[in-house]
C-alpha cells in the first residue's frame, strides 16, 4: 500500500501507531484526520496499543476543538474507499456558519425529498442530518473550487491553536 501522508506543516502530533493532521485538502478550520501508522484498512488488524490510544486521540480532539471553537455538532467516523489510505478516521466540526451556508445552497434542498414525513418534525434541532452535512462539507469544503466564506480563526491557525494545545497535554 503506498500509503498517504499529510505535510508536516498539518501535523499536529504523532504517535508510535497515530498521525493526527487536519485534512489536506479542507478549507474548513478544524477538520481533523487521525490516521493508523500501520499498513492497514482494516480496524481489527490494528494492535491493542494503537485500539486503546485512538479513542484518546478522538476525544481530545474533540474537546480541543470545542473549547476553542464551540461547534454545536461534531461528527466523527471512519469512511474509506480511496486506494493509498491506512485506515483513519474523520473529526469534523459543524459550526453555526456551516449550517447557514448549508440552509442557503439550494442544490442541498433537493435531499428534503427523501425524507420520511414525520421524522425530522419532531426532536430535531436542525435542518440537516449528519449524512446530509457531511456530504456538503466534502463537497463544498474539500472539493471546491468556490468554499462558502470562512468564519473565524484559519486553517493554519487552528492547527497551530491545536499543535499547540496537545504539546501541553503531553508535556511532562
Amino acid at each position: 500500500m503506498n500509503t498517504f501522508r499529510a505535510p508536516d506543516h498539518l501535523v499536529v502530533h504523532e504517535t508510535d501507531h497515530w498521525i493526527i493532521n487536519h485534512r489536506a485538502n479542507s478549507v474548513l478550520p478544524g477538520y481533523f484526520m487521525v490516521g493508523s501508522k500501520m499498513d492497514t484498512t482494516n480496524l481489527s488488524h490494528l494492535p491493542k496499543g494503537a485500539l486503546s490510544e485512538l479513542g484518546s486521540h478522538l476525544a481530545d480532539l474533540q474537546q480541543i476543538i470545542t473549547e476553542l471553537l464551540s461547534p454545536p455538532h461534531f461528527y466523527v467516523g471512519r469512511y474509506g474507499h480511496m486506494a493509498g489510505h491506512t485506515i483513519h478516521f474523520h473529526v469534523i466540526p459543524v459550526y453555526d456558519w456551516v449550517a447557514r451556508a448549508f440552509d442557503a445552497d439550494e442544490r442541498y434542498q433537493t435531499l428534503r425529498q427523501f425524507y420520511t414525513p414525520g421524522v425530522y418534525e419532531d426532536g430535531s434541532d436542525t435542518t440537516f442530518d449528519g449524512a446530509e452535512m457531511t456530504l456538503f462539507i466534502w463537497r463544498e469544503f474539500c472539493e471546491s473550487r468556490n468554499p462558502p466564506e470562512i468564519h473565524g480563526p484559519s486553517v493554519q491557525e487552528i492547527v497551530e491553536m491545536v499543535r499547540k494545545r496537545i504539546g501541553e497535554q503531553v508535556a511532562p
